[in-house]
């Protein structure tokens, strides 16, 4: 399905087979992060812990292309969530369709970017993706236009600090700026 960032596999929390193709699909083993796509902060909530330093930050910038690394809640299941690290990636998408499903289903789904093996860059056009993975996934959701061709911006903030991980879609400049104020609030 399309996000505010690009294609993204999706499937429901609680089916541990679905989870396992996608991961098989994108070439992904346990210690790669999967992302919780959330309705809204509230949502986030139930499958994170956050503080209230990481609420405001996160209310800064979100809904939006960002992917934060979290300590995950008792309600993510442990095949989902990072082995050692016990974490999550949580996601707040700005795409209406996005937030349509993710009304209509009630619940948190688990996403990955399409970035299939071997490829430089995600997937981008609907056609090719039915092309490429019409035998591997249930539908393919279009909005009958190519998606963005960055991923989000992924910051861990599993530790005292967070750490940018990777930079795509999602600008840092205006994602960190409440940040810096807070934290030499805390020095």
């Amino acid at each position: 399905m399309p996000t505010d960032s690009c294609y993204s596999l999706v499937c429901r929390l609680d089916d541990k087979s679905a989870v396992e193709r996608l991961r098989k699909i994108r070439g992904l083993d346990d210690r790669q992060h999967l992302a919780l796509l959330c309705r809204d902060l509230t949502h986030i909530a139930n499958y994170a812990k956050v503080s209230n330093l990481q609420y405001r930050m996160l209310k800064s910038v979100l809904p939006g292309p960002y992917t934060f690394i979290l300590e995950a809640s008792k309600e993510v299941p442990r095949r989902v969530s990072h082995p050692s690290k016990k974490s999550i990636g949580i996601r707040l998408p700005e795409h209406p369709v996005v937030q349509a499903l993710l009304a209509e289903m009630g619940e948190a789904l688990i996403a990955t970017s399409l970035q299939l093996p071997g490829d430089d860059a995600p997937l981008t056009d609907p056609d090719e993706v039915r092309e490429r993975l019409q035998n591997q996934v249930d539908l393919v959701i279009s909005t009958g236009e190519p998606c963005g061709v960055h991923p989000t911006t992924v910051i861990d903030w599993t530790g005292p600090d967070p750490v940018v991980l990777r930079e795509g879609a999602g600008p840092l400049t205006g994602a960190l700026e409440p940040l810096e104020i807070s934290l030499s609030d805390r020095i």
